[in-house]
């Protein structure tokens, strides 16, 4: 199954409450995954020690084991500082604890069936862990217009992948669609 990046700002809005219900440590990964487009891979590894006091973060992703260095925002730092505040974590500690085991992250099927689960709750279809980068993307673009920057940030072999990833490719060919009848 493909995912899709969220288009919608309220539906967002909706899964951050409901993941903030559930617990803490989905809400905030949910949000470090809105605001840095890391896969999900990298955000479960994060430790305290990589974002705590920090401005930039620098870690070595999983999936290509090429380092990627990216700005931890104020809004993104607020929100953080404000979880690990409210948890008592060392700097040791993976930011999002799986209750199995000492110091160990959730696993990415915990992470799919939380996402999975909040978007059934609202009726969401074509979520899973890739909808975080998706939806980043797609933000992003929205914002920026500027592709090359996020081929850059993706580390995508051209602009035409990239625009295929954040769903861009399929709006265009929507509106094309929308008004077009013979």
């Amino acid at each position: 199954m493909t995912v899709q990046p969220i288009r919608d700002t309220q539906i967002i809005s909706q899964i951050k409450s409901l993941l903030q219900h559930k617990a803490d440590k989905y809400y905030i990964m949910f949000v470090i995954g809105l605001n840095t487009g890391l896969r999900i891979s990298d955000i479960l590894n994060l430790t305290v020690a990589d974002v705590r006091d920090r401005t930039h973060v620098s870690i070595t992703e999983q999936k290509t084991g090429k380092r990627k260095r990216f700005l931890i925002n104020e809004q993104l730092k607020s929100e953080i500082d404000r979880y690990l505040n409210d948890n008592s974590l060392l700097d040791t500690d993976f930011i999002i604890q799986s209750r199995k085991g000492e110091n160990r992250p959730i696993s990415r099927i915990q992470a799919y069936r939380v996402l999975n689960d909040v978007a059934r709750e609202i009726g969401l279809t074509e979520i899973g862990t890739h909808t975080m980068r998706k939806t980043f993307g797609y933000w992003h673009y929205q914002q920026y217009k500027d592709v090359v920057i996020l081929q850059d940030i993706f580390n995508h072999s051209a602009p035409s992948v990239t625009l295929r990833y954040i769903g861009i490719n399929d709006d265009m060919k929507d509106d094309t669609l929308r008004g077009f009848f013979i």
